[in-house]
């Protein structure tokens, strides 16, 4: 299938390691011309030179996007030498996974800053020029922790519920101008990110991390744990052309992990 993509301008927040660099890689491989930011200057680099050695060129942008104004010079950068933004794809910012009987106000403050603002700044900065483009699509990499509960994710399990809302209501009030919002949700995958999960779950048992993830993935019906991979080849389709009437969706990408109806 074409998804239709090729020389379309890709921004990819968080790009740069995890599910963000699998996603960058992916829409490379459609032929869009891409650009992927992160906070890190080191992880940039290394970034740069691993795409680079499978032949594919990305402008980078360091931006720490809990900042507006570095979320809005970040666009600016990259449609200065891409041109204008068709696709903004978020995995920019994670909160720390800390067990309920630890957490204090400032914990609940951060992972606002570090999950729910990280998106929302730079949905902000792509927004104006999209709708007056009358064209655009907005994927937003979330999580299932914002529609199951977990004793060691309760503040980014919050700030997920709020993006899910924000992002499915973004979808309704821009549709008319063009622009597409979805939503991905994440369940167990194979990045750094579960790595620490795991230890938050671990030190809250009482229980080795390995001990952990295989109780994990006996109750997985998979019976695996998804790669960056699996996610990104969603995050594609739902950014391209081919899927034009899709917007306000939220997906579960979970394994079929959690059985619900919503």
């Amino acid at each position: 299938m074409d998804l239709e993509l090729a020389n379309a301008v890709v921004l990819v927040t968080g790009g740069s390691k995890g599910i963000g660099l699998a996603c960058a890689r992916a829409f490379a491989g459609e032929g869009a011309r891409l650009a992927i930011a992160s906070r890190d200057p080191a992880n940039l680099a290394a970034a740069t030179a691993a795409l680079k050695s499978d032949g594919i060129a990305a402008v980078t942008v360091e931006a720490d996007l809990a900042d507006p104004t570095q979320a809005a010079r970040m666009v600016r950068e990259v449609e200065q030498q891409l041109g204008p933004i068709d696709v903004l794809v978020n995995s920019a910012g994670a909160a720390k996974r800390t067990p309920a009987s630890e957490l204090t106000a400032a914990h609940w403050h951060a992972a606002m800053q570090a999950k729910f603002f990280t998106y929302i700044h730079a949905i902000d900065a792509v927004l104006p020029g999209m709708a007056g483009r009358r064209a655009g699509a907005i994927v937003n990499i979330v999580g299932m922790g914002g529609k199951l509960a977990s004793p060691v994710h309760l503040p980014g399990g919050s700030a997920n519920a709020a993006l899910m809302l924000a992002s499915s209501g973004l979808a309704n009030a821009y549709a008319a101008q063009g622009v597409r919002v979805n939503v991905v949700n994440p369940g167990m995958t194979a990045t750094e990110r579960m790595q620490e999960g795991l230890a938050a779950e671990a030190r809250l048992a009482g229980r080795p991390v390995e001990e952990v993830l295989q109780q994990r993935l006996r109750t997985t019906p998979m019976g695996r744990i998804a790669e960056p991979r699996d996610i990104a080849d969603v995050v594609v389709f739902l950014a391209s052309p081919r899927a034009g009437y899709v917007s306000g969706a939220v997906v579960s990408l979970d394994g079929a992990a959690t059985p619900m109806v919503v």
